[in-house]
C-alpha cells in the first residue's frame, strides 16, 4: 500500500491496554506511523451486591467487564463459571480470568442470539460498565429469559495529555479511530479550544459516526464491520490517501 511522505498522526483514546495493543497491530500492518496514546477515560472498578440467584451462565460485552468478573469470582461463592462473549477479544480476557468462555463474535444482537440458543430460561447476570449502551437484559427477560443487569465497573472521563494536545498544532491532519460515541462525545469536550486541525475519523459503527459529527471531521470513514480488525483496515486505508483527496 503506497504511503505518503507525511503521514497523519494517529491519535488513539482507547484506554492503556486495548490503545497499546491496536497500536502494535497497526504498526505491524502498515510500517511506520506516528501514534500519540492519550486514553479519555480511566477505569474505576465497583462492588456491587448481587442478587443471590442460581446464575447459570454471565453475560460480558467488553474486555473490562470480564476482568470484573474475576475479581467478583474471587471473592464470592458459587458464582457462575460459563460466560457467553460478546467478542473474541472478551472471551479472550473471560479465559485468562478462569472462565469457560464462548464468543458470540459480533455484536450485542449477536450476544443476545447466542444467549437465546444457549439459555431457554435463565437466570443470567450481565455484568456491564455504567455507560453501556443499550439493554441486553431487558432483551433476553421479554424474550423469556430472565437476565439481571449489574453494574461493576465506570470509565471515568480523563483529560488528554500534553502530548496530545501538541498534535493539534502540527499541521498535520490527526487521525482518530473511535470505538463508541462516548468517546466521541469525550473528545469533542477534551479537544482544544478554536482548532483548525484537519480531524480525520474512523467509526467503528453508524452509530458511532453519526456520534463523532460534534468534531466536524473532513473525513469520516466507517469499518465494514464492528470489530477491532475491520478498524485496522479502516485505518490502513485512510493513511494511503493524498491529503487532498
Amino acid at each position: 500500500m503506497a504511503r505518503q511522505s507525511r503521514a497523519p498522526i494517529v491519535l488513539l483514546t482507547r484506554p492503556d491496554r486495548q490503545g497499546q495493543r491496536f497500536a502494535d497491530q497497526l504498526r505491524a500492518k502498515i510500517g511506520d506511523v506516528e501514534i500519540v496514546l492519550s486514553p479519555l477515560m480511566q477505569t474505576r472498578f465497583l462492588d456491587p451486591v448481587l442478587l443471590d440467584l442460581p446464575y447459570r451462565a454471565l453475560l460480558l460485552t467488553s474486555e473490562t467487564g470480564a476482568e470484573a468478573a474475576g475479581r467478583l469470582a474471587a471473592t464470592m461463592h458459587n458464582f457462575p463459571k460459563r460466560a457467553l462473549c460478546v467478542g473474541d477479544r472478551t472471551a479472550t480476557a473471560a479465559r485468562a480470568a478462569g472462565f469457560d468462555a464462548l464468543s458470540a463474535a459480533g455484536d450485542a444482537r449477536d450476544l443476545v442470539a447466542l444467549a437465546q440458543r444457549q439459555f431457554s430460561a435463565g437466570p443470567l447476570l450481565h455484568l456491564r460498565g455504567k455507560d453501556s449502551v443499550g439493554d441486553i437484559a431487558e432483551t433476553l427477560t421479554k424474550g423469556g429469559t430472565e437476565t439481571v443487569s449489574v453494574i461493576v465497573y465506570a470509565q471515568e472521563p480523563h483529560p488528554l495529555s500534553a502530548k496530545a494536545i501538541e498534535v493539534f498544532g502540527q499541521g498535520l491532519p490527526v487521525l482518530i479511530p473511535l470505538f463508541s460515541p462516548r468517546s466521541a462525545s469525550l473528545l469533542a469536550a477534551a479537544l482544544p479550544l478554536g482548532t483548525s486541525t484537519p480531524i480525520w475519523v474512523t467509526a467503528l459503527s453508524p452509530a458511532v459516526a453519526e456520534a463523532a459529527l460534534v468534531l466536524r471531521p473532513a473525513r469520516t470513514v466507517i469499518a465494514a464491520q464492528p470489530n477491532g480488525e475491520s478498524m485496522l483496515h479502516a485505518v490502513a486505508e485512510m493513511l494511503s490517501l493524498p491529503f487532498g483527496a
